[in-house]
């Protein structure tokens, strides 16, 4: 059991949790989850973290089927300039490794911003913290139980 699945069911709140044959060749994570449970892309979010011109790192989830934009993050975190976090800043800072980083049960708790895309949506997918492993649950629950906000960062 994952600390993002603990943090569910620590939290009460409804979630199911979803597992596929993970292919480590697969050149994205989130499009694989997305083809392999049969789900449409716009419900599966991918977890990235991104770095500040001043250093502090920043979760952002936004669908597979999309890029995230980081003039669009910087504006929502009131930061100059954002880039992507190196790989092992961001799996020292989560505790997960990529391609399986959740934005719950994080060993540090990092600032995140959800593309607000989520919003329209009854049911979203995110890593459950392990590459094959997702998490089914409702926007509103993650924005809550991760105290992030919402904005337009995906293109």
């Amino acid at each position: 059991m994952t600390p993002a699945i603990v943090a569910v069911r620590r939290a009460k709140i409804w979630h199911e949790v979803r597992e596929y044959p993970h292919d480590p060749a697969t050149p994205s994570y989130g499009v694989e989850a997305a083809e392999r449970l049969g789900l449409d892309p716009a419900t599966v979010f991918k977890t990235l973290v991104a770095e500040t011109d001043t250093g502090r790192l920043v979760v952002a989830l936004v669908p597979v089927a999309n890029t995230l934009d980081l003039k669009a993050l910087a504006t929502a975190v009131g930061a100059k300039r954002m880039s992507m976090a190196e790989a092992v800043a961001a799996e020292r800072a989560t505790g997960y490794v990529v391609g399986g980083i959740s934005p719950l049960g994080q060993r540090k708790k990092l600032p995140t911003v959800i593309d607000d895309s989520a919003r329209q949506l009854e049911t979203m997918y995110v890593s459950a913290g392990r590459r094959g492993l997702e998490l089914a649950l409702r926007p509103s629950d993650l924005i809550s139980l991760s105290e992030a906000t919402t904005a337009a960062i995906a293109r």
